[in-house]
């Protein structure tokens, strides 16, 4: 199944073809886009589109690329495989053909995943590199088969410059001769019949022995070989013969190899055609401004859609110059299946019939189409036009009977295609569909009596909705303009005219209905008003009523895309505003971050103090020695550092943005672990000061008295408070392990001994231990004396003594201060 050539040819296809034809690299692709024909398979309309879709992809990335010097060989590769030789020029068509088609299926090759139709067809591409190299090595870029070909040929060469040159010397002496310059009209040397020769006066031909080959027009000049070079000629010749036969046979043998190779440098040269082809497709897309459309699967027997199968945005007639042609939108199907154009003649009707027919073609062919986006078609079986007057003298056939022989012609074949075959495995059924059609008439029912052809025209628009095709037609009967009104599936269009100015603005308005405006341009051309309105009462009432009424529903159409502007207008105002305050907003909630982040880092600072406070307060309690006196010190500037602490956090709090209410809380209780927010740690509630409002809490070995406002329960007791706190990293005084009462340091040096011994009494103090047990052995006594040097001076021991009983000289007791 295939679209028509005559529809081809209405539609002006075939120039849209010789277009195409000039972006094609060589003769092989070009007479591939002059063939080009629109597919009817859904499958392979697709597989055309992804085609030239991929192709401009890959030529707007990569400009330059093409098939490079690729020449069509396929009718000498055909020559060779008959037997016949081809000469050096062809012969190397030949392998820079298989060279261009190596370089195009290395480039393709390498492609991404978005290239794959591309990359099938680059693997297509058989490599034959061993012909390749073999004309290359014989015969250069200028098809002469060169020295080198073979050892024959190279030492004949050699042989028949050498033979050249002796003749040339010996002509040379002898035009230089003496002894013949009185003889020879002048001194040079020519060529008659392949032999040089020497120019002789006629009056002096005795002078000179040797052969004559010519003379001169007159006469006066004698060509002759002189006996002397005729040997040496005779050498020259023969070599030269050989060298011949010796190019020949060099010849003969790579003809052989191609004619081997014959079938598959035809199918080298058919997809490097198909792979040109698609890259002038999309040169031709690119130089067009063309994008692809949607290729939808639609037959008229499927389940109704709202959605047009047939749907063209900006199309514009790819013909008509780019800068002057007013682009249209135009759809077919859901609604409706049958457009009515009406409106003056010029207007534009008759182009909108061919772009929608031509773009339809396009796309079925593979070709991008000349709209915007979104824009998509179906694929149809058929394509009908019939368009322009076809009259003919010769068959006696008046406009009017060819365009009802066409007519006719059409809705007899779509009525045939609903009758089609299917077989079975087991039987043969006959099953009636209707298939996917375009039908495009220009001026139906014209050329005839107005009432008969609109009479005619309506019962042609009805046998095509049966049909189910999709189809655009022209006119300017006011009949079909009602009829088009009060019947499903067929909807008015028009294209505009401005009556100011008396010129069509081409633009296609789908849904309201053309008038011919034939009085209101006599009157704006100066026709008597009187003549004006005298015509005007010719007009039949009901034509004119339904000209009215179709005059109304175009105001109102009016005023209703006015009023739709202006409410696009406001809700693009609105967005505009919206987008405004939205934009002060961010700016706004981007100001107080940045406000609450200074003060974030502000009390960061300060607690970056308070941290080092305590850090400094945890290194004094493990280096320290410490004393009553000292613990008071260090109680003071603890609660110093957590009044300090305190006011950072309450200050963040009045600083940040409020959020939801603390969660209520269970009343604390002695036993509660809980968490000392002014210096970070945890700790047991011992006591709790309901009057003061404090508790005191056992923190490691220590106690301290805090304010109940800093404690929070630890994780796993009550609810905690969801009031913003700030961030900070937990700093803890290091809680003493359980300390044994025995210390043994035997086997020490006695340098070793003062710092271990200083923080085991230290931790030991803080364990609450009243004595503790030395272990330094007897020896030499040296440990014994420095471990009670120590004590002695140490301001947590009170008493040192022997062991006694416990170890006596080897092990000291040690009482602790309380």
């Amino acid at each position: 199944m295939s679209i028509p050539e005559s529809t081809l040819i209405t539609l002006e296809f075939d120039v849209i073809r010789n277009r195409l034809a000039q972006y094609t690299a060589f003769s092989a692709s070009r007479e591939l886009a002059l063939s080009l024909t629109p597919a009817t398979d859904l499958a392979e309309v697709r597989r055309r589109q992804a085609l030239t879709a991929e192709a401009r992809l890959l030529l707007e990335e990569w400009s330059e690329l093409s098939i490079g010097g690729a020449r069509d060989v396929r009718r000498a590769a055909l020559h060779a495989a008959r037997g016949g030789i081809l000469d050096g020029t062809t012969l190397r068509e030949v392998a820079t053909t298989l060279q261009s088609a190596a370089l195009i299926r290395q480039r393709l090759s390498r492609l991404d995943a978005r290239f794959p139709l591309l990359i099938d067809l680059a693997h297509t591409l058989p490599p034959l590199p061993s012909l390749i190299d073999a004309i290359e090595r014989a015969i250069d870029e200028d098809g002469q088969v060169v020295d080198s070909a073979s050892p024959t040929l190279a030492r004949l060469r050699q042989e028949v410059r050498v033979a050249f040159n002796r003749l040339q010397e010996r002509l040379q002496s002898m035009i230089h001769s003496s002894a013949l310059a009185s003889a020879l009209q002048e001194p040079i040397i020519t060529v008659r019949n392949g032999r040089y020769v020497i120019p002789v006066k006629a009056s002096h031909r005795r002078e000179v022995r040797g052969l004559v080959h010519d003379q001169s027009g007159s006469g006066a000049t004698l060509y002759i070989e002189p006996l002397a070079i005729v040997e040496l000629n005779n050498r020259w010749r023969e070599l030269q013969s050989a060298e011949a036969e010796e190019v020949q046979r060099i010849l003969a043998t790579l003809s052989e190899q191609v004619g081997a190779a014959a079938s598959v440098i035809s199918s080298t040269v058919d997809t490097l055609a198909k792979i040109d082809l698609a890259f002038a497709l999309a040169r031709y897309a690119i130089a067009t401004n063309s994008t692809a459309p949607q290729i939808v699967d639609w037959r008229p027997d499927n389940p109704p859609s709202t959605e047009p199968p047939l749907y063209l945005t900006g199309a514009r007639h790819p013909l008509l110059p780019a800068e002057k042609v007013v682009p249209i939108d135009l759809w077919l199907g859901g609604e409706f299946s049958l457009l009515l154009i009406t409106g003056p003649n010029t207007g534009g009707k008759t182009v909108a019939l061919k772009t929608t027919g031509l773009l339809a073609l396009m796309a079925q062919a593979g070709m991008q189409i000349p709209a915007a986006q979104p824009s998509r078609l179906p694929v149809f079986q058929y394509i009908f036009a019939d368009i322009g007057d076809e009259q003919s003298i010769e068959q006696s056939l008046s406009t009017f009977s060819s365009h009802m022989a066409n007519i006719i012609r059409v809705l007899n074949t779509l009525a045939a295609a609903q009758q089609e075959t299917v077989i079975s495995d087991d039987h043969q059924l006959f099953e009636s569909h209707r298939p996917a059609a375009l039908v495009l008439f220009d001026e139906l029912g014209a050329g005839t009596d107005p009432v008969e052809g609109a009479a005619l025209a309506r019962a042609i628009i009805g046998r095509l909705l049966e049909l189910g095709v999709l189809g655009i037609a022209t006119t300017h009967y006011a009949e079909l303009k009602a009829f088009a009104y009060t019947t499903p599936g067929v909807q008015n269009a028009s294209v505009e005219f401005d009556v100011e100015t008396l010129a069509p603005t081409y633009r296609l308005n789908i849904g309201i209905p053309g008038r011919s405006n034939a009085l209101a341009i006599a009157a704006r051309l100066g026709l008597d008003p009187v003549l004006i309105e005298q015509a005007r009462s010719y007009i039949d009432r009901k034509e004119a009523q339904v000209e009215d009424l179709l005059a109304g529903i175009q105001r109102e159409r009016a005023a209703t895309a006015a009023a739709l502007q202006r409410a696009e207008e406001l809700r693009i105002d609105a967005e505009r505003y919206r987008d405004r305050l939205a934009a002060e907003q961010q700016a706004f909630a981007a100001e107080r971050e940045a406000a609450l982040a200074a003060v974030r880092q502000e009390i960061e600072a300060e607690l970056r103090e308070v941290r080092q406070q305590l850090r400094r307060l945890r290194e004094e309690f493990r280096t320290v020695n410490l004393s009553r006196q000292w613990l008071e010190e260090a109680e003071k500037r603890l609660a110093a550092t957590a009044e300090q602490a305190q006011k950072a956090i309450d200050h963040l709090r009045q600083q940040a943005t409020p959020v939801a209410p603390p969660l209520t809380e269970r009343p604390l209780r002695v036993g509660d672990v809980v968490h000392v927010t002014s210096i970070g740690l945890s700790g047991e509630i011992v006591a709790i000061d309901e009057e003061d409002n404090t508790a005191t809490v056992q923190v490691g070995g220590f106690r301290m008295t805090v304010n109940c406002n800093e404690l929070k329960p630890a994780k796993g007791q009550s609810a905690t408070d969801q009031r913003f706190t700030p961030s900070q990293r937990d700093v803890q005084l290091p809680v003493p392990t359980d300390v044994s009462m025995t210390f043994d340091i035997r086997g020490w040096r006695a340098s070793e001994v003062s710092t271990r011994l200083d923080r085991y009494l230290n931790d030991a103090y803080l364990a609450g231990l009243h004595q503790v047990r030395l272990i330094h052995g007897k020896g030499t006594g040296a440990l014994r004396q420095v471990v009670r040097e120590l004590l002695a001076s140490h301001p947590l021991v009170a008493s040192f003594s022997s062991g006694g009983r416990d170890g006596g000289d080897g092990v000291t007791i040690a009482t602790l201060v309380d």
